[in-house]
C-alpha cells in the first residue's frame, strides 16, 4: 500500500498525525493508539442467532455440520453500519474491532477460501465492507479480530490430540468434517489463514490492527508452525501502519498486549484491556443475560482502572441475531459517552 505524500493518502482515522504518519506509519499509529484509549468491541455471527453464546458449537458438543444450519437463518438485516458507528462515536470511542471470523469459521467479510460467509448467507452482505466505509466516513480507526488458533469447522484446524487450548469441540467420536489422521495437514490450515488476512488487508482501506484471538493453541506446543512471522511480515508490508495484536503477545513483536478483564504482566508495550458489557466470559449476544449487564457506573470504574493502568479499553457489546445492538447495551454506552464528555476520562 503505497502511502503517498498528500493529505489524502492519510487515513482518516488518523487526523491529527500527517507528518509522522509519511515518515513513520506504525509509529504515527501507535501514537493514534494510546491516545485513542476507549473502543467497541462487536462480537456478531451465526451464535448470534440462537442467543446462547459465542462458545455454543464447543460448549454444546454440536456437530459442525448441525451448528453449520445456523448459515441459512443469518440474515443480518438489522445491522447498521452507520447506526453503530454513531453510537462508537456517542460513546466517545475512537475506534471499532469487529469479529471477521470467530472460532466457527464464519465470515462477515467477502473471501475466496471458503463459501462459508455472509456474502453467501441470507443476507447477501459484506458487513466488514459496509463498517469499513462507516468508519472511514467518520474518522474511526477499523480493527479485525480474526480466530487464529481456533477452526471449529475447517478439516485441517488444530487438532485437540496435538494442541491443548480446546483447539476444537471436544466430540465423543470424531466428527466427519475434520480430515483424517493419513491427510491432516496443518500448513493447509496456516496457508488459508493469511489468504484471508490478505484479503481483509487488501478489500477494505485502511485497517487500524489486526487482533488475533485463540493464543492458548499456539502457545501449547511448538508455535513456529503457524507461521506467524512471516504472516507478521506479511501485515506489515501490505498495511505499514496496521497494528499487531495477539492476545498477551506470541513472538514479543506484536505492537500492543489485549489481556481478558486486567492487565496483569508488566510490559513495555501499550495495552488493551479487553472485557464484556455482558456478565463474565460472554461476548456473543445472550437474550437471557443481557438485562444483567454492567451498568453506565460499573462501566464507568472500569474505564477509570484503564486509565490508571495507562491502558485502553475495548469495551464488547454483541449484536442481537437480527444485527441490532440491544437497547440495554446502547443505553449504557451513550451514558457513558455524556458523562465523558461532561467529565472527561476518569483518573
Amino acid at each position: 500500500m503505497p502511502l503517498g505524500n498528500s493529505h489524502m493518502d492519510v487515513p482518516s482515522y488518523l487526523k491529527g498525525y500527517e507528518e509522522q504518519y509519511r515518515t513513520d506509519p506504525r509509529g504515527a499509529a501507535l501514537a493514534w493508539f494510546v491516545e485513542a484509549k476507549y473502543g467497541l468491541f462487536l462480537h456478531y455471527g451465526l451464535y448470534s442467532i440462537p442467543a446462547r453464546h459465542e462458545w455454543m458449537q464447543a460448549l454444546e458438543k454440536i456437530p459442525v455440520a448441525e451448528y453449520a444450519k445456523l448459515f441459512d437463518q443469518f440474515t443480518a438485516e438489522r445491522f447498521d453500519a452507520g447506526f453503530i458507528a454513531d453510537l462508537a462515536l456517542d460513546a466517545g470511542m475512537k475506534y471499532i474491532n469487529i469479529t471477521t471470523r470467530h472460532h466457527d469459521s464464519f465470515c462477515l467479510f467477502a473471501t475466496k477460501q471458503t463459501p462459508f460467509n455472509s456474502i453467501n448467507a441470507p443476507s447477501h452482505r459484506d458487513l466488514v465492507a459496509e463498517l469499513a466505509e462507516a468508519c472511514r466516513a467518520r474518522g474511526l480507526g477499523l480493527f479485525f479480530y480474526y480466530s487464529h488458533g481456533r477452526d471449529w469447522k475447517h478439516p485441517h484446524g488444530p487438532r485437540n490430540d496435538q494442541w491443548g487450548g480446546a483447539a476444537r469441540p471436544k466430540y465423543d467420536t470424531p466428527d466427519p468434517a475434520y480430515a483424517p489422521d493419513g491427510e491432516y495437514d496443518l500448513q493447509i490450515y496456516v496457508d488459508f489463514m493469511a489468504a484471508q488476512i490478505e484479503e481483509l488487508l487488501t478489500q477494505y482501506g485502511p485497517v487500524a490492527g489486526i487482533w488475533l484471538d485463540g493464543l492458548g493453541v499456539p502457545k501449547s506446543g511448538d508455535y513456529t508452525r503457524f507461521h506467524c512471522d512471516e504472516l507478521y511480515a506479511m501485515i506489515r508490508r501490505l498495511q505499514p501502519q496496521c497494528l499487531i495484536s495477539y492476545k498477551n503477545g506470541l513472538l514479543g513483536s506484536e505492537d500492543f498486549r489485549a489481556p481478558e478483564y486486567k492487565a496483569t504482566e508488566e510490559t513495555d508495550k501499550p495495552i488493551e484491556i479487553c472485557t464484556t458489557l455482558f456478565p463474565p466470559k460472554l461476548w456473543g449476544y445472550s437474550a437471557e443475560l443481557v438485562k444483567q449487564s454492567k451498568t453506565a457506573d460499573e462501566v464507568w470504574e472500569i474505564i477509570r482502572d484503564a486509565r490508571q493502568k495507562k491502558a485502553n479499553l475495548l469495551l464488547n457489546t454483541g449484536p442481537r441475531p437480527d444485527g441490532s445492538i440491544d437497547p440495554i447495551h446502547e443505553g449504557v454506552l451513550r451514558e457513558v459517552g455524556a458523562r465523558l464528555r461532561r467529565e472527561g476520562f476518569p483518573t
